[in-house]
């Protein structure tokens, strides 16, 4: 199983040159086309396995333990280093905690276009909540700074009422303080005045460029951003959780209206085309129109502000999430890296591009180099841990999520996800169940973000009441597990595994139904071919699966995308073993063994998928080759 996040359930286009799909594809393949398939499988899979070695050879580890582990008090401080941490909202009414989020925000991006500086990303800081007792000494030390920011909102009727310390830490001293007192309307004039403040008490060099970049406005409509603000956490809180397909489109909807209210939000436009892009990227809507908004987004971006860093970052994140155009998002990375400096999102992009292109020990750098500005950025960890799975270094994708949790110990969905790690590495479920039905007895309200992660469970126990209530709570969407599967695909699994075979049957159809108009609308994008392959493979239409399988590895082989690719891979072995090829089906699966991948011992020993092979000597022994030498460690 592949775990849901950014990079995670991402599923790609095709290069933009790629042809389209003729009419027809759907009919039964020749023996000629069938033929041609299975070698230009044979040769993706050739290559893959040359990358496999290669990177084995290079790095067994992607990461040292150092490098993770190591505290930042032990780097050497850089004298012009600070951390902006969360503003406390002081406001009676709650929902006007957008301001302080929003103030704390602007001063910190922009004293990130600032060279001269060195600013801890976003991530970083913001794990260390407002209102709560803070251990300055400690935190400028985790975070690798000598100097920190914070301060506190209240919004009364219309008069806003901030305050902002800045504190040198080294010698634990106040270097300056002020409360500011104004009408609503001069919020944005307040943070222009404290970043001043800042960058003069810190006698910072700021540039002409880096000066005009810093007299810029976010926007002169509150209401608008207020939506602005309230899109970002969406945005932000999307990683790992199985709503991510309902939260970016709300996310989208209140850019939307931001954008109505003032069309020359530049910053609500980055985080609208960045939106669209999410979308068409993680396989929700991969439509034409799709990409044209996210396309229309861009144009605006470039209109508005061409030589902008935020314009460089959104035009490499476009061609890299629509078009896997790695060569051009990696100029762009470039560009945007000499406007923006302290941004850590270029290099984590850079090592996700990385990653695609089966270059495992540059995305390591890369991400090191993300870590470096933003040291408490746990879903850059969440990134390293599934790096890990792909290799099944099952011990350092534990790790790696344990340390993203001592950053950040309630956060549901990676304590979600860090407990799916036992199933696959030693077909040891009980820490998945234990976190499902804990949860769900403490708050039942969680039921939907737990719903992928339950289902999957459900169907490795083969616990039919489980599978049920599972089903119950996947969102109308359906789900994403290794691929995106419609609810109708889910309810004849369940089904199935139920022994209600004319029930499946019922569902599956529908699911054809669902996924030929997907392929038609689509053409070009491999996972629904894939998808539409297991279906048919369902409903025991054996020609149609097998091409449909093999045609999706055509559209996207690993050397066109190293991740999603392997997924392809490894569901072309279910494909074969549910239409009865099982000699193929165990090549297959030794084949995807060799590349790294998400297939792993847990999956191949407890999941439904494979139940046609059990019992065959070759399947077997695959099974016990897999299994951890000391699974209590």
């Amino acid at each position: 199983m592949r775990f849901s996040t950014d990079e995670i359930i991402e599923e790609r286009a095709i290069d933009s040159k790629t042809q389209e799909r003729p009419a027809g594809v759907l009919t039964r393949p020749s023996g000629r086309r069938l033929f041609t398939s299975a070698v230009l499988t044979a040769i993706a899979l050739g290559l893959g396995f040359g990358f496999w070695l290669l990177s084995r050879q290079l790095a067994p580890e992607l990461i040292s333990p150092s490098a993770i582990s190591a505290p930042a008090a032990m780097l050497t401080l850089p004298d012009k280093s600070i951390g902006v941490l969360p503003f406390q909202n002081l406001s009676t009414n709650q929902e006007n905690a957008f301001l302080a989020e929003g103030v704390q925000d602007d001063i910190l991006t922009a004293l990130s276009k600032v060279a001269d500086l060195r600013v801890t990303s976003r991530t970083s800081v913001n794990t260390y909540a407002a209102g709560v007792p803070r251990n300055l000494r400690q935190i400028a030390q985790t975070l690798g700074v000598v100097y920190l920011l914070e301060g506190t909102v209240r919004l009364v009727d219309d008069k806003v009422r901030i305050t902002a310390q800045l504190i040198d830490v080294r010698r634990d001293t106040q270097l300056w303080t002020e409360t500011y007192e104004r009408e609503l309307a001069g919020v944005f004039a307040i943070q222009s005045e404290i970043v001043q403040q800042v960058l003069s008490r810190l006698l910072a060099n700021v540039s002409e460029k880096e000066k005009t970049a810093l007299e810029e406005r976010p926007t002169k409509d509150l209401a608008a951003y207020g939506l602005y603000v309230r899109a970002k956490v969406l945005i932000d809180t999307s990683s790992l959780n199985p709503r991510i397909t309902e939260k970016l489109n709300e996310a989208a909807e209140l850019l939307d209206q931001a954008i109505a209210r003032d069309p020359d939000f530049f910053l609500a436009y980055i985080q609208l085309a960045g939106t669209h892009d999410y979308l068409y990227f993680f396989g929700v809507d991969r439509t034409p129109n799709r990409l044209a908004l996210a396309e229309k987004a861009l144009n605006t971006i470039i209109r508005m502000r061409p030589d902008a860093g935020e314009a460089h970052l959104a035009q490499a994140n476009f061609l890299y999430r629509c078009y896997l155009d790695y060569g051009r998002a990696r100029d762009e990375l470039a560009l945007a890296q000499r406007a923006l400096p302290n941004n850590s999102e270029i290099y984590e992009l850079m090592g996700y591009i990385d990653r695609r292109q089966g270059l495992w020990n540059e995305s390591a750098r890369s991400l090191q180099r993300a870590l470096a500005l933003d040291p408490r950025n746990f879903f850059i960890l969440q990134q390293i841990a599934l790096s890990y799975q792909e290799f099944r270094q099952f011990g350092a994708m534990a790790a790696a999520f344990d340390r993203a949790l001592a950053l950040i110990p309630r956060d549901f969905d990676t304590r979600l996800t860090r407990s799916l790690v036992d199933l696959e590495w030693k077909a040891n479920a009980k820490p998945l169940r234990d976190m499902i039905y804990t949860s769900l007895a403490e708050d039942s309200s969680t039921a939907p973000d737990l719903a992928a992660q339950w289902w999957y469970l459900a169907l490795c126990e083969r616990d039919q009441p489980g599978a049920t209530k599972s089903l119950a709570a996947i969102p109308p969407s359906g789900t994403s597990i290794d691929l995106n599967f419609p609810h109708t695909w889910c309810e004849g699994v369940v089904a199935r595994l139920k022994g209600d075979e004319p029930a499946a049957q019922r569902a599956f159809l529908s699911a054809r139904t669902e996924l030929e108009k997907t392929v038609k609308e689509q053409p070009n994008y491999g996972p629904a071919f894939c998808v539409l392959g297991l279906i048919d493979a369902a409903l025991g239409r054996k020609e149609e699966a097998i091409q449909e399988g093999r045609h999706a590895i055509e559209i996207l082989p690993i050397t066109k995308d190293a991740i999603d690719g392997a997924e392809l891979v490894k569901y072309l072995a279910v494909i074969y073993a549910w239409t009865g090829e099982k000699d193929l089906a165990i090549q297959q699966v030794l084949a995807t063994l060799q590349i790294p991948s998400t297939l792993s011992y847990g999956n191949l020993k407890l999941h439904p998928y494979w139940d046609s092979l059990r019992g065959d000597p070759r399947f077997e022994k695959i099974v016990a080759d897999l299994a951890p030498k000391n699974p209590a460690k």
